[in-house]
């Protein structure tokens, strides 16, 4: 029998500019890849919480008013990680064009670049759990 996976909760916000309507992407700094800024909820946080701390952690922006768009778990939603650890994703995702601050990488390097893009011109070096939340999101293909 497999080893079971880990249950993580997660948020994560799909940040919009509001005069182009680009989408705001992080670059990771453990895998390379593409995706939504965001990550697991801390103990006694809510899923707007956690949501409104990763964004300012990994860009520097304060989300004003956000909206859930959208909560997720099934099979698809397995992250692996570069470090061989594997965990099943319960989460949501809120978006924004309302943010304050200017947009930074991380000091920790979680962060190793944060890039504006068209919807219809995304990156193809999206992580694919970031690219199903994306296409639910109604963004991309």
């Amino acid at each position: 029998m497999p080893n079971p996976l880990d249950v993580l909760v997660a948020a994560g916000v799909l940040v919009r500019d509001p005069a182009t309507g680009s989408v705001l992407l992080q670059l990771r700094g453990d895998n390379a890849t593409w995706g939504l800024p965001g990550g697991r909820l801390e103990p006694g946080e809510t899923l707007e919480q956690a949501a409104r701390r990763e964004l300012l952690e990994e860009t520097g922006l304060t989300a004003g008013e956000m909206t859930r768009i959208d909560v997720y778990s099934g099979p698809e939603f397995v992250v692996r990680y570069p470090d061989g650890f594997a965990a099943y994703v319960v989460g949501a995702t809120f978006e924004t064009a309302d943010f304050t601050g200017t947009i930074g990488t991380d000091a920790d390097g979680e962060s190793a670049a944060l890039e504006w893009f068209d919807p219809s011109d995304l990156p193809s070096e999206i992580n694919p759990y970031n690219r199903l939340l994306l296409r639910r999101a109604g963004v991309g293909h």
